[in-house]
């Protein structure tokens, strides 16, 4: 049978900032699990569209990105962000895929467009498109009806009064409040908050690199990346709790714990950096299921 694995997951002006700014979808883990005759079992189920849970997925025969993208309601682009992978690569059977969908705006390519004039457009950076998208450089063509996605790109909002540009807000902070369970990931005195809920429910404290962070309550780390774009977030880990909730720590420099570790509120879990989506030392803070209390 399919093993429904729930995970709860974690976002940073001219102070150091950044952050994967990610609404996340699909809120359960798919590992489909072998039968009898070792053969993967289907799974029916599909994820749900709103519990703001990190998800995993693991690849089964006959799996493409396009597929795995409509199970979970996503694009295709989501996926190769949060998992570095480029258009054209090739999954196998027992991969596990990261995901990671990303609030945006979904632009269709028209004659003439290339990607630094939609870059321009949108006022995003130029990487933000390209790593988003799975392009393999900012010089690749664009192919007229395509959809692409550009992430966090200013909407403007249009009346018959005034117009207005809005952007990514915070989302997911309407939990319940837990008081006392998290601590501060980030000692007081190595760390200042940069920047307050934005994102995912996520604050940014703003510090020098390799600052050492912990892990704000006890759980199974479900995550744990070093390297890559990974939907903006760079390095990060995600920490499952009992409560039923996540943690997650984003743009560090080193990671120390582990996927499948289980770790003791306090732990060092890893350092401080500015990878991913970051314009300066920092980490990125989310809690997915409840209200930060940072």
């Amino acid at each position: 049978m399919a093993i429904l694995e729930a995970s709860s997951g974690p976002s940073w002006q001219k102070l150091p900032s950044g952050g994967g700014d990610i609404t996340i979808v699909g809120g359960v883990a798919l590992l489909p699990d072998a039968g009898p005759s070792g053969t993967q079992v289907e799974v029916n189920e599909k994820p749900s569209s709103a519990s703001g849970q990190v998800s995993t997925y693991i690849v089964r025969q006959g799996d493409t990105i396009s597929s795995i993208a409509k199970m979970f309601d996503v694009s295709a682009g989501t996926i190769l962000s949060a998992n570095d992978l480029k258009r054209g690569d090739t999954l196998s059977v027992g991969q596990k895929l990261i995901i990671l969908p990303i609030s945006g705006v979904q632009y269709t390519v028209k004659k003439g467009d290339t990607i630094s004039s939609v870059a321009k457009k949108y006022k995003v950076d130029v990487g933000e498109i390209v790593g988003f998208n799975g392009f393999s450089s900012s010089e690749e063509d664009l192919t007229i009806g395509e959809v692409i996605i550009i992430p966090f790109a200013e909407v403007e909002e249009k009346s018959t009064t005034q117009t207005k540009k809005t952007t990514s807000k915070a989302h997911g902070t309407s939990g319940p409040d837990y008081s006392g369970y998290y601590m501060r990931p980030v000692q007081y005195e190595l760390g200042r908050k940069s920047q307050g809920l934005h994102g995912y429910n996520g604050v940014d404290i703003a510090g020098a690199v390799g600052t050492p962070i912990v892990a704000a309550a006890s759980g199974e780390v479900i995550v744990s990346k070093q390297g890559g774009w990974n939907g903006g977030y760079g390095s990060y880990i995600v920490i499952s709790h009992d409560n039923g909730t996540q943690t997650l720590y984003g743009h560090l420099s080193g990671v120390v714990a582990k996927e499948g570790w289980h770790v003791s509120k306090g732990q060092l879990i890893g350092y401080m950096g500015s990878t991913g989506r970051s314009t300066g030392s920092h980490l990125h803070f989310e809690v997915r299921g409840a209200k930060n209390p940072f």
